[in-house]
């Protein structure tokens, strides 16, 4: 027994003098060395449920004291999930010995073998092995997912079928031209529906995607695009997406601004134009001039030696319809539209909407490929699991081939008008294209925030604003009075708008038509929030939060939030119509602009002779006239011009008739005048101006272009 207690003694001793020897040595070697004697001697003393010796506690001690200088060490090393033995000892930059010693103490409970290749899945553990190393970790990617973030991972269209994969599909057909020349007239004589009384104004307000069956078997897509000025975005979309461009011109108008538009798009769009007179049964209708003025702007019909087709038609008395489907057929074979029905399917959004009913559903012009329940599609900044398909009328379809346009419902994020839509393989796939998608336009975004700082005029003027302020020294910057005074409010008159709209396309437009306003040196116009669907709760804190007015377009407010809102005073505007919108915008801008005092012309007089009146001890000199236009008043402004010099302009002290103070002169009456400066003096032939400061108000001069 003494014997074994002595040669423990002696070996303690030997460990304690190795400690202090590596201690010297090596930093790192200690902690490993010390830690796994302690550790040993611990484990010993516990297994021996015997107090520990004198010794055994200065060996203890010593290795706390260096365990805990270890943590503290100043080497950063970057640590990962999932990492490998080699890869601990790669950062670490020790061998693979050093990683496995330690594993002995960070995972003293584990039975696991390690090799050079296990993988160690807890990070507590790899946390471990490097503070016993004396080093401090942080968290960094893997070093082989850096390469691959910076591949792209955004979906991208499949490449074009092979020959013998495509099927002959229906054509889509865009209707153009300018506002109320009967283009949805003419489609509802197609389908026979009454689309254009449900229209506000008459005029259509965004694209309308429905399909006809001819009489002669066929199916053909329209498009209905609106020809008011505002909505030039949704008729390019129109124009991008289709076939045959059916360019509808009035007989009675001519070619107007829209139309001239709608062949600049269709011409850039590079797609056949077909030409459809309307409105030939009004009398009067010069049909020729129509084609002289198509010809002036590039498109030649047929009667004047061109290739452009040019039907004429009625719309409204259902006259050549049949003229117009043969043109319509004839184009469509001659251009011989075949499509892919398999494969991943592609199309476009032609419109994005929040209905309160279904939810998030956008209209989806499927270019190839069939669309089917289930599917898994991304758009824009915004991806679907399709759980319902309906068509044109509100009928439930099981699958939309190439040319369909169809409403798909199951959007997560609601996608953007004119967003190309590409199916992708599971939810996966769609998320990390969400991610890839949301991590380019923050860098985008960060590149132009950057560009706008660094631009030479930002430069420029903190260099003056910085010579500025060491030129008048520190203490005479240091400013007089309370903060509070120094706290200075903004009252430069603004209108704060929150735009709320039916259809993604109708906020887009609206949007655009904010864009053009030009004169915020007089009144600001700023747009607080914008958004498709009804007026939410959200929208109306948001109003209040920045004293806001809400523009709901074609969309309801549901009648508890009108009572909140008349009760917190937040104007909710209602319209349906957009150049009624921009009206309404503009007599908000204008009821904002500071009023302007103008001087209106109460009376004039002639002055005859001037005379000095004696007031108590002083000689004052008063003006004798005569009214000879409107009126004098006493409490109102006066100027006095002497020729073409104004030599007097102020108030007066004492106005008479005879010798009776008096308030008014009426005209042809005589009177004495005394300004309140005693100093001037007047002289006969003078000409005094009676007027008064009246408040002006003043018109924006913002015109969006129509």
């Amino acid at each position: 027994m003494y014997r074994s207690i002595f040669f423990k003694r002696l070996h303690l001793r030997q460990i304690k003098n190795e400690c202090l020897v590596q201690l010297l040595e090596s930093k790192n070697r200690i902690v490993n060395d010390i830690h796994y004697k302690v550790r040993c001697i611990s484990i010993s003393a516990v297994y021996n449920k015997k107090r520990k010796s004198p010794e055994e506690k200065a060996v203890e001690n010593l290795g706390r004291r260096v365990i805990r200088y270890s943590k503290g060490g100043t080497e950063v090393v970057g640590i990962w999930r999932n990492m490998t033995v080699l890869d601990v000892a790669n950062v670490l930059k020790k061998d693979v010995e050093h990683v496995f010693k330690t594993l002995e103490f960070a995972d003293k409970n584990s039975d696991t073998v390690y090799t050079r290749d296990t993988v160690i899945h807890n990070p507590q553990i790899v946390r471990e092995i490097v503070k016993i190393s004396g080093c401090r970790f942080k968290l960094v990617p893997r070093p082989d997912e850096v390469v691959e973030e910076k591949e792209n991972k955004d979906a991208v269209p499949a490449p074009p079928a092979p020959p013998e994969a495509l099927r002959p599909r229906p054509p889509v057909v865009c209707v153009m031209g300018h506002v109320d020349h009967g283009k949805t007239t003419l489609l509802d004589a197609l389908r026979n529906t009454s689309v254009v009384d449900q229209e506000f104004g008459g005029i259509t307000q965004h694209i309308g995607a429905f399909e006809v069956r001819l009489r002669s078997g066929e199916t053909v897509t329209f498009l209905d695009t609106p020809g008011h000025a505002a909505f030039s975005a949704m008729r390019a979309r129109g124009a991008g997406a289709t076939d045959v461009v059916v360019l509808v011109v009035a007989a009675d108008d001519g070619v107007m601004e829209q139309t001239i538009e709608s062949v600049r798009m269709a011409r850039e769009a590079d797609v056949p134009i077909l030409v459809a007179i309307n409105k030939i049964d009004k009398p009067g209708v010069d049909i020729q001039r129509t084609l002289r003025s198509l010809a002036q702007h590039g498109v030649v019909c047929e009667a004047l030696g061109g290739d452009v087709q040019a039907v004429q038609v009625s719309a409204l008395k259902k006259l050549h319809l049949d003229t117009l489907v043969e043109a319509l057929t004839l184009q469509a074979q001659l251009m011989e539209l075949k499509a892919d029905p398999g494969g991943y399917v592609e199309g476009v959004v032609l419109e994005a909407q929040l209905d309160p009913r279904v939810g998030k559903q956008a209209t989806v012009l499927v270019q190839r490929g069939t669309l089917r329940k289930g599917c898994i599609l991304v758009a824009g900044n915004g991806w679907a699991k399709v759980r319902m398909l309906q068509s044109a009328d509100g009928r439930p379809v099981l699958e939309a081939p190439p040319s369909s346009p169809v409403s798909v419902l199951g959007w997560r994020e609601l996608p953007a008008a004119g967003d190309t839509v590409l199916e992708v393989d599971s939810e996966k796939r769609a998320n990390e294209v969400m991610k890839w998608r949301h991590s380019q336009s923050m860098k985008e975004k960060q590149e132009e925030d950057s560009e706008a700082i660094s631009e030479a005029t930002h430069r420029a003027q903190y260099r003056e604003a910085l010579a500025h302020k060491r030129a008048l020294g520190r203490m005479r910057l240091r400013p007089d009075g309370p903060r509070q005074k120094l706290i200075k409010e903004d009252t430069h008159p603004t209108l704060r708008v929150i735009v709320k709209g039916d259809v993604d396309g109708s906020v887009e437009a609206i949007l655009d038509i904010l864009e053009t306003y030009d004169e915020h040196d007089r009144v600001r116009l700023d747009l607080v929030h914008y958004g498709v669907g009804h007026v939410t709760p959200n929208d109306l804190e948001i109003a209040q939060a920045f004293n806001a007015v809400v523009y709901a377009f074609n969309v309801e407010c549901p009648p508890t939030l009108s009572v909140e809102a008349k009760k917190n005073n937040i104007p909710i505007k209602l319209h349906n119509v957009i150049y009624r919108l921009v009206d309404d915008v503009k007599e908000e801008i204008s009821a904002r602009i500071p009023k302007r005092q103008e001087e209106e012309l109460i009376g004039e007089a002639n002055v005859l002779q001037q005379f000095q009146v004696t007031e108590g001890r002083k000689k004052v000199p008063v003006a004798g006239c005569r009214c000879v236009r409107g009126s004098l008043s006493r409490a109102a402004l006066y100027r006095v011009l002497r020729g073409a010099d104004v030599v007097f302009q102020g108030k007066l002290a004492s106005m008479k008739h005879l010798k009776e103070e008096v308030n008014t002169i009426k005209r042809d009456m005589e009177c004495g005048l005394r300004f309140d400066d005693p100093a001037f003096e007047v002289q006969p032939g003078d000409t005094v101006i009676c007027y008064k400061l009246v408040d002006a108000s003043d018109q924006t001069g913002w015109d969006p272009g129509f």
